[in-house]
């Protein structure tokens, strides 16, 4: 692969600028204003390596680094379930919860996009979902559009 492509990182950095406008919109509704994403690393599967170490990439958006929960942990929280399960964290809560471990996080906030893992957290859960997904949808067509356009 030569230099003009993207890395998965500047890929990521790329999907989020991308929704981000969207994301600025959908405050007008939110209970808060800040949010954290974490997206997972798409090659790499919980039996190759450690959650931390598949963490792709990472990025809070207005937040001021106070904030008043720890919504980048909750949203680690989000990924790690998600991708554990390979499916959104909804499901794995509201349609097989003996799957749920000690610590996980009782809240849902994740989207799963073939091996795309996105999780959010910050505004209500059904809105970190939804911002999960633009990303995560994002993130796999613009490394569709590298790949078709090289």
């Amino acid at each position: 692969m030569g230099s003009k492509y993207m890395k998965h990182e500047e890929i990521a950095q790329q999907a989020i600028e991308l929704v981000k406008p969207s994301i600025e919109a959908l405050f007008e509704r939110t209970n808060r204003k800040e949010l954290h994403i974490v997206i997972m690393d798409p090659r790499l599967k919980p039996w190759e390596c450690d959650f931390n170490d598949a963490i792709l990439y990472q990025e809070s958006i207005r937040n001021t680094d106070v904030w008043e929960n720890p919504y980048d942990e909750f949203a680690r929280s989000k990924a790690e379930q998600a991708w554990r399960d390979s499916q959104p964290n909804v499901v794995t809560q509201a349609m097989h919860p003996s799957s749920l471990r000690e610590g996980d996080l009782p809240f849902y906030g994740s989207f799963v996009y073939g091996n795309v893992v996105v999780a959010c957290s910050g505004v209500e859960q059904w809105f970190d979902m939804l911002v999960s997904g633009w990303v995560a949808l994002a993130f796999e067509q613009l490394a569709v559009h590298q790949h078709q356009t090289r």
